[in-house]
Parts: C-alpha cells; structure tokens; sequence
C-alpha cells in the first residue's frame, strides 16, 4: 500500500505537482490532495486540514461530523476509482452536494492512492446550490456561516471548457506520482516508515538507496578487501568506513581515522607514518605513526583525493607491501592494516588531469561505495529528527521534543546542501530555540530569519510582539492538530498534551474549538 508518509515524502514534493497545486489555485481556487489505498485524505493523517476556498466546506471540516461525513464521501469516492487509461473521472457529489474529481495513483495495475480535489460544481442549475445550502443546515452550519444560500450560490463553478483542462491536469500530476513512486520502490507500508531505528550499525535509513548501500555493506564487511567510499560532505562516509570495521572481524582491533586535506606533506607523513629521534627540528621525541597504531585494525583516511602526488607514492607502498618508513628511519616497518579510504572528489576525473595516480586509483577503488545525498532520500528524515532528537533528550536529561507536521513539511522541501550534518545542526538549534516547548513548530525555524509561504498565526503573533498571543496561538494550533488526529478523541488527546481532561475541555471551549463535538 502507498500509504500517506511514503505519499507526503517523495510525491507532494515532486516539482510538477506544486506547480499544478499554484496553477489550481490560482485559476479555480481548488485543492488537490492526495489520499492512501483506502481513501483517507493523507494531510488529515498528520493533524492538518486544508479545506477548499469555500466558507461552506471550510466550517464542515472545523466540526466533528463535518469532518467524519468529509472523509467517508471522499472514501467512498475513492472506493470507485480502478486503475486504468481514463484518468481523472467524477466521482459522484459529497454529503453535501459538491462534486468530487479524483484520479487513482496505479502501480503493478493496483490503485495505491489518488489525487483529488473536492468543493465545486461542474453542473446543473440552482438546485444543486439549494440541495448545498441543505446539507449545510443539516449540520447546523448557519451557526457559522449566516447566510449559506449566498454562500452557495458563490461556489465555484467549472463550465465544460475548465473541466476539460482541470481533468487533464489531475490525471497528468496522478500519472507522474505513480510513475515517481514505481521507480522508487515506494509501494511499501506506511509502518515500513515509522520513526524507529533502522539501518546497518549506526547508519539510519530505510530508503531505497540506503537499503541498496546496506546490501553491498553486508557482502563488505567480513572481507578485507579495500574500500573507496565517495559521497559528497555532510553524507556521512566515516559512518560507512565506522560500520564496514565493526561489522568484521578487525571490530576489536584499533580503528584509526586521518583527514589528509587538514595537514601540509610533511605534518601528514609524520602522523601517518611517525618519526625517530631527530629526524627534523623539533622532533625531540620518536613517534609512532597511525598506521602503526593502528596495525591490526582498520585505518580510514578520509580525503585521499587532496594528497600530494608524493604522499601518493607512499600510501600505495603501504597498500601493495605493508610496508613503510617513519621519517627520519632507516629500516622499513611491517603492518597489517586494513585501510579504507574517502573523497568528496571524483578520482576517476583527478587521474585523467594527472593529479592523481592511476596505480593508487585502482588500488583504493577494488571496492566502490557510494553514499547518496539526503536530497536523494528525503523519505529517511523522519527517521533521522526523531535518531537527533533522542540524542539530545539523552545529552540534556530533558524530555523528547518533536516536530510539528508543518515543520516537517519544510524539512522536506529543503536541498539539504550539507547533507546529513546540516540536517543533524538545524535539529540541534531547533530544539535549542524551542526552550520548554514539546512540539518544535515553523515558527521556531522562523526565528533564525526562514520565512516560509504560509505562516501560521503563532509566527503573526510573535512577529507583533504579543507573548500572550503568541502562547495562545500555539495552544489552539496543537489543540486544533491534534483534535484531528486523535478523531476528536478528548481523553487521548489530552494524555498527549499533558493536559487533564477538564482543563482540554475547558481549552477547547476557550479557543471555539467546540462545535458539534460530542463526548468520547
């Protein structure tokens, strides 16, 4: 099943639908939304409510049954939906009378999902405005919306012309979906996603790419085959040379690790490979090199596409002989080293310039691993912000916080330039700047200066200066939130907050949170 995170990850984000999304928006002021197999809306699933631009649709879905009857309609539309050329089709009207277009996200000839939109007429005369107006009374949204035979009498309106061109943009963004989702093996559960620990040793991820990089780890590490691992910085290549040393049989032994970029030739030959007692000024001492200490084990240089072509010479010794010369010494030493080495840079390129020697290229590259950019697993974020959020509760004693479902949104549609680190440092300031907060929302990143399109009204209200109103905002957001994911559910919900029954009640009343809700 593609269930809503597999969904929200790798298909709302994909360039054609936002731009599909605007084109909607702005033409029709319409909604596209995906939903899963069953046809349950997938913004719902995580506590968000984007209604269609219609006061008679936006006041049904604030309300409990509202909410319910909504669901259910595009359910039971989703439920007549089969795989197949025809695309987009309409689905029959909703409880209260609006058309629903929907067409099915097929992978393997199986309807997976859909992509649907909902809160417009495509026909007929004034009494389908009446037939809304009805079902609206019926739920006692006069209450919200006074005058609702006005209110249906401006909804939108597609003649055959608009429909033709809003069909074909529906089946064009449902077709790329599944096509997006078949090349990336994303016909999974939604629990194959949970933010649970997973991955090989300490590297987290249960992406498609991740998954291909375990099984060349696990073929890997009970050899003693080198390794040439690239992967732009930030993406976590010592992890995969940590992970290939422990998983073998050199895991008791020293694993030693140098940068080959941070020192000049004559620093790096000195650490890598030592020096006796006044070998040159200042060496007052002898020293045993790295690959010395860790004889053994396994030695991990990272950058070995910055060396010098002198240093080179001496590295390919050490790989073909297991030998080599401290500085300043007469007698070569013996080691068994395992070495794997790392590089942001494409060596292939940097021998072709001669920059790079040709017998060493191919004594590092008998094994090549690649690790891919986050840009290229986004569906392994949730995993790794709930992997830094643990770390930092266990560092600071202090309770998990989490992210709110817009925030994650953001994370998301972010490139990820420095890869993994940056998304382990923006974690890390989040929860710095979120103070006592449990849930960590957009208008936390807002505070580093990162505006996003919609802000939400905590972010107005801290823009304007009034704390209590900002506090406020906040509480009705995660209460509103949660309401929907809980299915209105006041006692679970309130064990969530951390809030007692009464006072969640009292809240809720406070906030205009109440109508139609009946007790759980």
């Amino acid at each position: 099943m593609l269930g809503p995170v597999l969904i929200d990850l790798a298909l709302e984000n994909l360039h054609i639908i936002r731009r599909v999304r605007q084109i909607v928006r702005k033409w029709w002021s319409l909604e596209l939304a995906f939903t899963d197999q069953t046809g349950y809306v997938v913004d719902h699933q995580k506590g968000v409510v984007i209604p269609p631009h219609n006061p008679i649709c936006q006041s049904c879905l604030r309300t409990k049954e509202g909410f319910a009857r909504c669901n259910r309609s595009v359910e039971k539309a989703i439920a007549q939906l089969t795989p197949g050329p025809e695309g987009a089709r309409r689905l029959g009207p909703c409880h209260l009378g609006v058309d629903i277009v929907a067409a099915p996200i097929a992978i393997d000839g199986q309807t997976q999902g859909a992509l649907f939109a909902c809160g417009f007429l495509l026909d007929g005369g004034p009494e389908r405005e009446e037939r809304v107006a009805a079902g609206a009374r019926a739920l006692g949204l006069e209450r919200v919306v006074p005058d609702l035979d006005a209110a249906a009498k401006r909804l939108v309106r597609l003649d055959a012309r608009d429909a033709d061109r809003f069909f074909d943009l529906v089946t064009t963004c449902a077709t790329e979906a599944a096509e997006v989702a078949a090349r990336r093996g994303l016909s999974q559960t939604i629990s194959a996603l949970a933010p649970e620990t997973a991955g090989f040793g300490a590297i987290i991820g249960k992406s498609a790419p991740m998954k291909r990089l375990f099984a060349v780890l696990e073929r890997v590490v009970e050899t003693d085959t080198t390794v040439l691992v690239s992967g732009e910085n930030g993406t976590g290549k010592e992890l995969v040379a940590r992970a290939i040393h422990f998983g073998g049989p050199r895991k008791d032994q020293p694993f030693l690790a140098q940068n080959c970029s941070a020192l000049n030739d004559n620093l790096l030959e000195s650490e890598l490979f030592g020096h006796v007692l006044g070998s040159f000024t200042g060496a007052t001492r002898e020293k045993k090199g790295l690959f010395k200490a860790a004889d053994g084990g396994t030695f991990f240089l990272d950058e070995v596409g910055d060396m010098s072509p002198a240093m080179q010479v001496k590295i390919l010794r050490v790989l073909e002989e297991g030998m080599f010369l401290p500085v300043g010494a007469t007698r070569p030493e013996q080691v068994d080293v395992r070495v794997i080495a790392a590089t942001n840079r494409t060596l292939k390129d940097l021998v072709q310039r001669r920059l790079f020697r040709e017998d060493l290229y191919f004594r590092l590259n008998v094994i090549h691993i690649e690790v891919p950019p986050l840009r290229e697993r986004v569906e392994d974020i949730p995993l790794l912000c709930d992997h830094f959020l643990t770390r930092i509760s266990r560092r600071t004693r202090r309770t998990k916080k989490r992210l709110s479902p817009e925030l994650m949104r953001d994370l998301f549609a972010s490139r990820w330039a420095g890869n993994v680190r940056e998304l382990e440092n923006t974690i890390e300031r989040l929860a710095v700047l979120a103070g006592d907060r449990e849930v960590i929302g957009r208008e936390v990143r807002e505070l580093q200066g990162e505006k996003q399109e919609d802000e939400p009204a905590l972010a107005k209200a801290a823009e304007r200066g009034h704390l209590t109103a900002a506090v406020q905002a906040l509480e009705r957001e995660m209460i509103q939130a949660g309401l929907i994911q809980t299915h209105w559910n006041k006692s679970k919900l309130a064990e969530k907050l951390g809030l007692s029954r009464t006072t969640l009640i009292k809240k809720i009343k406070e906030y205009g949170l109440e109508d139609e809700l009946d007790e759980p």
